[in-house]
């Protein structure tokens, strides 16, 4: 028995020894002198955005103030996962804070010193509104310098609740913010906040990508609309990203519904044929993925027809797909008739920021135009990164000059024009981000087994038209744009950690149930 015991473990040995051997004593980065400084950035950029970023910034530090620099990236997961740790963060380290202060940590100062509407309103308790005063006036930290792209929805979010703060720029630097450079806003987008708490780096656009074999196979014209990713022809052909995991998926999905809200003059009719709309294209999904990057190249490789996609990812894919047939693209990308929106991607300062110079100077760099030439130009070129094209759009509407046009990536494409034909209306559907992620999430993704069989029947009985009956408990919706306000009461953490978790619930068993029924009556040609 011993020596079977110890010939496992020398056999589990074995197995460990290797990676041992080849982990690395101290996988944090090192700067080239003792006399160095640490900038930590929570992002959800990728590798090549965060190399070439950073080198460059690296070398711009040391020539402006002498010091090395530690580029200390972060990332616990997607933009929600960022936001989760942020808030979560807060909560644990602004605790002892509060609780010095005298003020007692329950289940409402907890969620009370975030919430921006606390201080008027008149049903919060003295002590919510001293733990709010008390945060606001307060440099309590999370040992994070930095929140680097994954939306302005996001960023404001961080900016209301008082995670983000204003680091300076708008009243050092305001040459950077001239009009002509950086727009305050475009198309409905904030291109940075009135109050320093973020600032757009670079802009996108959202489309629709395809495998142009793939769509030859189903035997249809390739998508060029939305609604085309929600079509019976794509069934099990489709990607999407999963909008709980993903900022930019979710701000895709919410153009979507303005769009179809922009189509009839009745927002509860829009609002509610773009839910639907949604359900069918998540339905035509062969899987969801936990990035928004991912579709593209899923698309490419074959692995699904079609899918929405982000500018930058879909731009890049075709270069690279025309580069492995020879010119000959099987993958193209297009902008979706109708339009699309424009969409910002920031950067913002972190309340407590432990390097709050090097914090500062990181989105000033952002900001120039030596910054803004690294994610535009062509990788070699002058002023451009060095090794990776990055392929991301500036918010400096100079870099769109003729004179620049030999040195940027994608010489045609501007998305101050591209952008320019759908107006985006944060007062339509802004207020309701996180709302439609729930929504997507438990009336959709949760419930994807019996969405899909619905779904199935439905196209196997013909399509909606056959079946009005099976597509009218298919389109049921738990609430209505008109009482969307109520729902998001109904999730408010001010109910409780439990109550959100109930009606999240309740909407999914409804829904599941209205699904079973559809494919019931789809399969009876109702």
């Amino acid at each position: 028995m011993k020596l079977r015991f110890l010939l496992i473990l020398f056999l589990f040995g074995l197995i460990l020894l290797p990676p041992l051997l080849l982990q690395r004593s101290n996988t944090s980065p090192v700067t080239a002198s003792g006399d160095g400084e640490r900038l930590v950035i929570l992002t959800p950029h990728n590798d090549g955005t965060k190399d070439e970023i950073g080198r460059a910034f690296r070398k711009h530090y040391k020539a402006k103030y002498g010091k090395e620099i530690i580029m200390d990236y972060r990332a616990p997961g997607g933009t929600s996962d960022i936001m989760k740790f942020i808030a979560d963060r807060f909560k644990i380290e602004f605790r002892p804070v509060m609780e010095a202060a005298g003020i007692p940590w329950n289940s409402r100062t907890a969620s009370a010193f975030s919430d921006a509407g606390v201080l008027k309103d008149p049903s919060a308790s003295t002590d919510s509104k001293k733990a709010r005063e008390l945060f606001l006036k307060s440099d309590t930290g999370i040992g994070v310098d930095l929140m680097w792209g994954g939306g302005s929805f996001e960023m404001a979010r961080n900016a209301v609740k008082g995670y983000a703060v204003d680091g300076g720029i708008m009243k050092t630097d305001p040459q950077l913010l001239d009009s002509n450079l950086i727009p305050a806003e475009f198309g409905g987008e904030k291109l940075y906040d009135p109050e320093g708490r973020y600032y757009a780096m670079c802009l996108s656009t959202f489309g629709i990508c395809y495998n142009t074999d793939c769509v030859r196979e189903c035997g249809v014209k390739p998508p060029c609309r939305w609604s085309d990713l929600g079509s019976p022809a794509f069934f099990n052909k489709v990607i999407v990203a999963d909008p709980t995991k993903s900022g930019s998926a979710n701000k895709c999905f919410e153009i979507i519904v303005q769009q179809c809200m922009a189509e009839t003059k009745s927002p509860d009719r829009g609002w509610a044929n773009g839910l639907n709309l949604l359900k069918r294209i998540v339905a035509n999904a062969m899987f969801c993925t936990d990035s928004a990057g991912k579709v593209a190249r899923d698309v490419a490789a074959g692995s699904a027809a079609c899918g929405m996609a982000i500018d930058t990812y879909g731009m890049t894919e075709q270069e690279w797909n025309m580069t492995q047939f020879d010119g000959k693209c099987h993958f193209e990308y297009v902008p979706p008739i109708g339009g699309t929106a424009v969409s910002a991607d920031p950067v913002q300062l972190l309340r407590g920021a432990p390097n709050k110079r090097a914090a500062v100077e990181f989105i000033r760099f952002l900001l120039s135009e030596e910054g803004q030439k690294l994610i535009c130009f062509k990788a070699g070129v002058p002023g451009g990164p060095e090794k990776q094209t990055l392929r991301r759009p500036p918010v400096r509407k100079d870099l769109y000059q003729e004179k620049y046009k030999p040195f940027r990536t994608d010489p045609e494409y501007n998305p101050y024009v591209s952008g320019a034909s759908f107006h985006y209306r944060p007062e339509l559907t802004g207020r309701y981000f996180t709302l439609l992620r729930i929504t997507i999430r438990t009336l959709m993704l949760d419930c994807d087994t019996e969405l899909k069989e619905a779904w199935k029947e439905i196209v196997r009985a013909g399509g909606p038209e056959a079946v009005p009956d099976a597509m009218a408990e298919f389109n049921w919706l738990p609430y209505s744009y008109s009482n969307a306000g109520e729902a998001v009461k109904k999730l408010s953490d001010r109910n409780g950690p439990l109550a959100a978790v109930r009606v999240r619930r309740q909407w999914r068993d409804e829904m599941r149930a209205r699904y079973r029924n559809a494919a019931e009556l789809a399969r009876k040609g109702l």
